[in-house]
C-alpha cells in the first residue's frame, strides 16, 4: 500500500466530527487543495491516521512536508499553510 502523504495535504476526518467540519471548511474557504479521507466511508483508514499521529483523535491533517496536526485550531492550520507558502 502506498503512503497517503504526497505533495498535497491529506485530511483524515468524519462528518460527525465538529473539528473536522471546521478544518475542512477552512481549507475550502482558503482554496487549498487537499485529499479528504472519510473515516466513515473507509474505517480502515483510521489505522493509517492513528499510525501517523499516534492518537485516535481527528482530524489528522498531514502536510506536504510530512508534518501533521491533530485536532488543529484554525490558527495552527493557517500558520502551517503560510510556512509552506500554500496561502
Amino acid at each position: 500500500m502506498t503512503s497517503p502523504v504526497s505533495d498535497t495535504i491529506t485530511m483524515f476526518g468524519a462528518d460527525w466530527c465538529r473539528d473536522c467540519i471546521r478544518t475542512k471548511k477552512q481549507l475550502d474557504e482558503l482554496g487549498v487543495a487537499y485529499t479528504y479521507v472519510d473515516l466513515v466511508a473507509d474505517p480502515a483508514a483510521a489505522d493509517i491516521a492513528k499510525d501517523i499521529s499516534g492518537r485516535t483523535n481527528i482530524p489528522v491533517v498531514v502536510y506536504p512536508d510530512s508534518t501533521h496536526h491533530v485536532e488543529p485550531s484554525n490558527a495552527d492550520v493557517e500558520s502551517k499553510l503560510r510556512e509552506l507558502s500554500l496561502i
